[in-house]
């Protein structure tokens, strides 16, 4: 597993415990708005070993709780398992962001009881996942990470960046509909960022606080709980 960066502590990443954070390099997706976009090639040389990693966890155990591996896209490795189980034998929480494109690894750490919390980007509706340079006929994979997650045992959440454009009422409306009665979804506030791989997104103007309350009130008619993160 190449591992680009790591964030030492943080209080946001794994909610309701401190974290550590691990960057994974790589991505199978290739979304226009993407703020790390220099995650995303897949033959960049890894910032960090695995030993640098497990060094620093097991100094730092008694003061953070847990682990949350994002990207990049996690699962694009084969030893993620592997690493999770690590994570566990020293006595640290494991999370896992993904955007949810290979259900088979999702289903299998459940399985194997290495996942506390997973969360889950639905980026935008099904429909529109074209517009992302995802892999071909990725909507199935995503569909049936999201049954298996809901029908899970463990806390996660959906999560959705609000991109102008890319994001709209029929949008928000589409997703609450393939996640209806999941326990939570997060609507995460769009932020300009002059690094995005398509110009277009470095410009767009965010929504405003009310709009995204909108969104929310439309979100809360399939999903039990719904939060905004970002303003």
């Amino acid at each position: 597993m190449k591992i680009a960066g790591l964030q030492k502590m943080s209080m946001v990443d794994y909610p309701g415990f401190i974290a550590a954070t691990v960057f994974t390099q790589g991505c199978n997706f290739k979304c226009g708005f993407c703020y790390n976009r220099d995650l995303i090639a897949t033959d960049k040389d890894p910032g960090f070993s695995q030993e640098e990693i497990f060094k620093y966890l097991n100094k730092r155990r008694n003061m953070i709780e847990g682990v949350c591996v994002t990207g990049g896209e996690p699962t694009l490795w084969p030893d993620l398992a592997d690493f999770a189980c690590r994570v566990k034998d020293i006595g640290l929480k494991f999370k896992l962001d993904t955007n949810g494109s290979d259900p088979d690894i999702i289903s299998e750490m459940l399985k194997e009881g290495l996942l506390d919390f997973i969360a889950m980007d639905i980026k935008t509706s099904f429909s529109k996942y074209h517009l992302l340079k995802t892999p071909k006929n990725v909507e199935a994979s995503l569909m049936k990470s999201i049954q298996t997650i809901i029908s899970s045992q463990i806390p996660y959440e959906f999560r959705t960046t609000c991109v102008p454009e890319l994001v709209t009422e029929e949008d928000i409306y589409s997703i609450g509909d393939v996640i209806k009665t999941a326990q939570r979804h997060c609507l995460q506030q769009f932020r300009l960022n002059e690094t995005t791989i398509e110009e277009k997104y470095s410009k767009l103007k965010p929504y405003d606080k009310n709009k995204l309350s909108e969104f929310k009130s439309i979100l809360e008619k399939f999903v039990k709980k719904v939060i905004i993160r970002g303003i």
